[in-house]
C-alpha cells in the first residue's frame, strides 16, 4: 500500500490465493509459475481501470506496489518470484476466468 502511484490513485487490488486448486490452475495459465502450487500463497496484483487518475499509468503503479510486495517477502526472509501477465492477453484473460476478475480489472502480476 506504500507503492507510489501517479496522482495518489493506488488503482491496485491484491488477491490472496491459499487454494492449492487454484494454485495449481495458476501454473497452467502461466508456465513461468511452475512454484505457484508449492508456495504457501500467492498474491495477484491487479488494476482496477475505474481508479485511475491517469489512463495508463496502472502498469507503473502495480509494477511498484509488485517491487514492494517481494522486497517486503524479503524482510521477513521468504522467497518471493515475481512472474507477468500483463501484456499477454490470454493469460490475463485466463487469470480473469479463473478469479472471476471483471473486466475492468486487469491482472498485472501474480507472485508466489
Amino acid at each position: 500500500m506504500m507503492a507510489p502511484s501517479a496522482g495518489n490513485a493506488q488503482p491496485w487490488h491484491f488477491i490472496i490465493c491459499r487454494d492449492k486448486e487454484i494454485q495449481a490452475k495458476v501454473k497452467e495459465i502461466n508456465p513461468y509459475a511452475a512454484m505457484a502450487d508449492k508456495a504457501p500463497l500467492g498474491i495477484l496484483v491487479c488494476a482496477d481501470l475505474n481508479l485511475e487518475k491517469f489512463p495508463g499509468y496502472w502498469i507503473q503503479d502495480c509494477s511498484a506496489a509488485t517491487q514492494n510486495i517481494l522486497l517486503a517477502a524479503n524482510g521477513l526472509g521468504l522467497g518471493s518470484v515475481w512472474t507477468g501477465i500483463h501484456p499477454i492477453k490470454e493469460r490475463e484473460d485466463g487469470f480473469q476466468r479463473l478469479f472471476n476478475l471483471p473486466q475492468r480489472v486487469i491482472p498485472m502480476a501474480y507472485s508466489a
